[in-house]
């Protein structure tokens, strides 16, 4: 009963959906330049359609007087942004022929539910919806495979022009997933940036990825996820290879505000976050947006790996 109820949650994830679509993929070698190695998305995606689609996300999600407050940052872009996302930023702003302020500002533009779940047999599944309000993301969604040496170090999936992780797997380590914590008002989305630039806080998508890219195990990537100071509060949903490995991580910019683990020998065999702190009562009002893309992972199952845009007018979830 329990194999097949977790079957079932992770196929709610995946419910059909007709025009449903795999998206492209793109290797990133890391043995690359920092400045060079998002080159490949200029193969993938048409330059000038990446130009547009960034113009309108950034239009639509960010006050015109931030345009202006990031130029200190640009002037000085090595102070503030660590590397290598400093140069990967400034590489992206040539691949796509925008401004490096641009850039910036569509790194920070994007800031969502998610189930961890262990099987009978001890396996853990790791499944996320990513929302965002805008539909033309979908055509900008991508798998990428960062590769170390000639071999593949993580994978996860992203938007072009972007480069933190949202959804990732350390093959035969560990899954990450991240949702946007329902505490954390709109209206200080900028504050989160002073908090990084500032204070040298970690955006929450960095951080992803340098977990994927540098823990050991699944203990390792909860005590990395669950410690380093970020920008803003988030969940962190992490799946790891053997029984029990999972945990929904409740963030605060400091620390931990709650580690909400597996307990498959009490009953807790899965766990459901999307984006409210599971010990409160959901509110009346849930602001569920628009799914882009679904994903579908088990670390111990690297191949398994799978992810599906999901089209316009599909159920909301």
């Amino acid at each position: 009963m329990k194999l097949r109820a977790a079957g079932l949650l992770l196929l709610g994830l995946l419910a059909s959906c007709r025009g449903e679509f795999s998206p492209v993929t793109v290797y990133i070698s890391l043995d690359e330049d920092p400045e060079l190695r998002w080159a490949p998305i200029t193969k993938a995606f048409d330059v000038e359609y990446l130009k547009k689609a960034a113009a309108e996300v950034i239009d639509t999600t960010v006050p015109k007087w931030v345009h202006e407050a990031v130029t200190p940052i640009v002037m000085a872009l090595e102070k503030y942004v660590p590397q290598p996302y400093a140069g990967e930023i400034r590489g992206m702003a040539a691949h796509m022929g925008g401004s490096i302020s641009d850039v910036i500002i569509l790194n920070f533009a994007y800031e969502i539910s998610a189930i961890v779940a262990q099987d009978t047999n001890g396996t853990v599944y790791h499944g996320r919806n990513l929302d965002y309000p805008h539909d033309v993301l979908r055509n900008l969604t991508m798998d990428v495979i960062f590769l170390k040496n000639g071999k593949v170090a993580y994978r996860g999936t992203s938007f072009a022009g972007y480069v933190g992780l949202w959804t990732g797997q350390s093959p035969n380590k560990f899954t990450v997933s991240g949702d946007q914590r329902g505490s954390e008002h709109w209206w200080n989305w900028w504050k989160n940036v002073v908090s990084a630039f500032l204070f040298r806080r970690t955006p929450v998508s960095w951080l992803v990825r340098e977990t994927l890219e540098e823990a050991e195990d699944f203990q390792d990537a909860v005590m990395r996820l669950a410690k380093i100071p970020i920008i803003t509060g988030v969940y962190y949903i992490v799946g790891g290879v053997r029984a029990g490995e999972g945990a929904v991580i409740t963030r605060d910019r400091t620390g931990p505000a709650d580690i909400w683990p597996l307990t498959p020998i009490n009953g807790g065999w899965y766990r459901v976050e999307t984006n409210f702190d599971h010990w409160l009562p959901p509110p009346a009002r849930d602001h569920r947006r628009i799914t882009v893309y679904t994903t579908i992972m088990s670390a111990a199952a690297p191949e398994k790996y799978n992810t599906l845009v999901r089209p316009q007018g599909c159920p909301p979830t």
